[in-house]
């Protein structure tokens, strides 16, 4: 009972409100009781990772930052969201602050602190105490694992933030200094290489398969997703290519072990996102959430049986860069890369479409699951003017599971894995470094395929199915191309927001579009553009500001410019 009084104790201190940086009070309880007993050990790993959060964590309660940035509206006007899209955040107000992600940076400490060494004498005599070790082998790189990815996770939010490894003092906790942007991503990218080859490719074989521990590949990916960042204008304000080769490197180090790790991009699309994680091969690391409904109740239709929220709108900015799947052009005039195709018939929008489309959204007149059609047009079941119907037009069908009921009478729940890192994030990664470093979608002396074979595998897969990248794109109008594969492809995966960031366009990205849908007497609909937003960026907002509460504690931690 003592024992578990203590691993109880040291777990609630870890998260406790006390300062991220701060020397907190388990420092002096009987932590041997705790290390010395595997199972509590392995209870204190788990604890670190549930600071990775279920639906990339949210802002303000349920709304994910795709509501921040121009792939969709949130219907709630009293969601906390609209305040970041409004310009009404700051220092105190940070809504989207994670730096707690500290408090599991010390917990990460202490754990490599204290079971260095360990080998649970008391467990030597049982017959599991050889499966015992095979998985306790693992703990301290999937802990060094989650460090450095928290510390990317800070990074990219903050740019300069302090790094700390070791357990600290009180007073040295609130002393520290940040440390360059280049030198935490060169941090990450030694531990990744350093913890690389001691993670297992996969947990199957143990006694216990689990998905979302940390492997080889996550490692290896960290690794490629810290340096692309690295490599982009926002932190390269030189222009240094050698970011964008090593970026290409270490993306490369992935494909070229996929076919021994087991990856490849996964033509069922549906399973990528719902609770077919045990056959997903394209996952690379993600966070398994326990069956419930939070997320159909949020964002399912008003007007289906059982009724849902909407929560997050997509938009038609999203939805029109999804290009027609015959052809591969853009239905967008102004898309940056290629001619609008001709036979795109915008009064008939969603016929002949990237099937990816159809995958993200519930579009008017889309069937939802099997019985019920979505009417999005103004007087329909799920359009205006009825209470939070959709703003845009449109409803999030990626990630919901559409075959949850909510109905009062029979309510059910389903598992969600939520994608943090998968393999056609890598192929984009790669696509993107390549043409960056060599100027040439076709070079790929040294590396296992070039940026064009890259983005024409996740375009070509069994039920995608769209067309090459042609080969007479200029150099400019296949980044263009590139960048909007990359959103269609991730989208809703919590890229758009940091992409827009780390490209340096956010400020681009402001007007935010949907449709006006209305029925005619005939039965057929007229659709039309409509300005739905018109949100505030500005420069300073392509970091976050360090919270204030943080600065009074520590007043060595100076502030982001702008803030």
């Amino acid at each position: 009972m003592k024992n578990k009084l203590l691993i109880f104790s040291i777990l609630i201190l870890c998260t406790s409100s006390c300062n991220y940086l701060e020397y907190d009070e388990s420092d002096f309880l009987e932590k041997d009781a705790v290390f010395s007993s595997f199972q509590y050990t392995r209870d204190f790993l788990t604890n670190i990772y549930s600071y990775v959060p279920a639906a990339f964590g949210t802002i303000g309660g349920d709304a994910l930052r795709s509501a921040a940035c121009d792939e969709a509206v949130y219907v709630d006007k009293l969601s906390p969201v609209h305040s970041f899209n409004n310009g009404a955040w700051s220092a105190i107000n940070t809504l989207d602050d994670r730096w707690n992600y500290f408090r599991g940076i010390r917990a990460v400490n202490m754990f490599l602190q204290e079971v260095e060494g360990q080998e649970f004498d008391e467990l030597k005599h049982n017959e599991d105490y050889e499966d015992i070790m095979a998985q306790f082998k693992y703990y301290p790189y999937e802990a060094r694992f989650l460090r450095a990815y928290f510390y990317f996770e800070l990074a990219k939010r903050y740019g300069d933030i302090p790094l700390i490894t070791t357990l600290l003092s009180e007073e040295e906790a609130n002393m520290q200094k940040r440390t360059s942007f280049d030198e935490v991503i060169q941090f990450i990218v030694d531990e990744c290489d350093a913890i690389a080859p001691h993670l297992p490719i996969s947990y199957k074989e143990l006694i216990k398969s689990e998905t979302g521990r940390a492997t080889r590949g996550a490692a290896m990916a960290l690794k490629s997703r810290a340096l692309l960042y690295s490599a982009s204008p926002l932190f390269n304000k030189s222009g240094n290519i050698d970011k964008w080769k090593s970026a290409a490197r270490a993306a490369a180090d992935v494909i070229e072990k996929a076919w021994d790790f087991g990856y490849m991009p996964l033509p069922d699309l549906w399973s990528l996102w719902n609770n077919n994680y045990s056959n997903n091969n394209e996952l690379i690391f993600g966070v398994m959430q326990r069956e419930d409904n939070w997320f159909e109740r949020v964002n399912f239709p008003i007007g289906i049986e059982g009724g849902g929220n909407t929560g997050h709108c997509p938009t038609e900015n999203l939805v029109e860069s999804y290009e027609m799947q015959a052809s591969g052009l853009p239905v967008a005039p102004d898309a940056g890369y290629e001619h609008m195709d001709p036979s795109y018939d915008s009064q008939n929008p969603y016929e002949g479409r990237d099937p990816r489309m159809y995958e993200l959204v519930a579009q008017n007149g889309a069937w939802w699951v099997y019985d019920e059609q979505v009417e999005c047009w103004y007087g329909g079941r799920s359009g205006k003017p009825q209470k939070n119907a959709t703003v845009t037009g449109y409803y999030l069908r990626k990630y919901v599971d559409g075959s949850t009921s909510l109905k009062s009478e029979f309510v059910t729940s389903k598992r969600h894995v939520w994608n943090i890192m998968r393999y056609s994030e890598i192929l984009l990664n790669f696509a993107e470094a390549m043409v960056e470093a060599y100027g040439d979608p076709n070079y790929k002396d040294g590396y296992p395929m070039s940026a064009k074979e890259a983005v024409d595998i996740v375009r070509s897969r069994v039920h995608v199915d769209m067309p090459p990248f042609p080969n007479n794109l200029t150099l400019n109008e296949f980044k263009a191309k590139l960048r909007n594969e990359r959103r269609v492809e991730l989208s809703f995966e919590d890229h758009r927001f940091w992409d827009i960031r780390r490209w340096k366009i956010a400020d681009q990205t402001t007007d935010i579009y949907g449709v006006d849908i209305t029925k005619k007497e005939d039965g057929s609909f007229s659709y039309k553009k409509v300005l739905v937003e018109k949100r505030i960026f500005k420069d300073c907002m392509y970091l976050y500001p360090i919270p204030q509460s943080e600065r009074y504690i520590n007043p060595e931690l100076e502030q982001n410019p702008g803030w």
